[in-house]
């Protein structure tokens, strides 16, 4: 199961990179993380870095943290991670910065790993959760682009 969300921002590819990266943002933007942090001593964004969210799902709950790895890291360019059970991943988001008119294209976008529970996912109302994250996705980026575009952003 995937998906992907597209909105064009009128900032620069860095500056909304430097956001979406670092984190320690994502309560400010996403509707299901409220906080996150990094782990084992990171304190930014880099390849095989650690954090950990806190997601209330469908924003009403369980409540409960994930544990997650860098697995794209290149500025202004792309922002990846894995969400983890165990050692195991089983979901991948992804960020994609292109620049565009002036202004920047920004894909978000997630994968869950092929499996046995992706398919009994997949048969258990797993497209209703494809739809959920599409319309998050839209959410968290309309909220990173009100920010980067806001007149103190400049």
């Amino acid at each position: 199961m995937h998906a992907s969300v597209t909105v064009r921002m009128n900032a620069p590819a860095d500056a909304v990179w430097d956001l979406v990266a670092d984190v320690r943002n994502t309560g400010r933007f996403s509707p299901e993380t409220f906080e996150a942090e990094w782990l084992n001593g990171a304190t930014g964004p880099e390849l095989g870095a650690k954090f950990r969210g806190h997601v209330r799902r469908n924003e009403i709950g369980p409540v409960y943290w994930t544990t997650c790895r860098v697995t794209a890291c290149e500025p202004g360019r792309e922002f990846g991670f894995e969400v983890l059970v165990g050692d195991r991943p089983v979901n991948n988001w992804h960020y994609r910065f292109e620049p565009a008119g002036g202004g920047t294209d920004v894909t978000e976008s997630f994968r869950m790993n092929e499996g046995l529970f992706t398919t009994l996912f997949g048969l258990l109302g797993g497209q209703l959760r494809r739809r959920r994250n599409i319309r998050d996705m839209r959410k968290t980026l309309e909220r990173i682009k009100a920010v980067v575009e806001a007149p103190a952003a400049e």
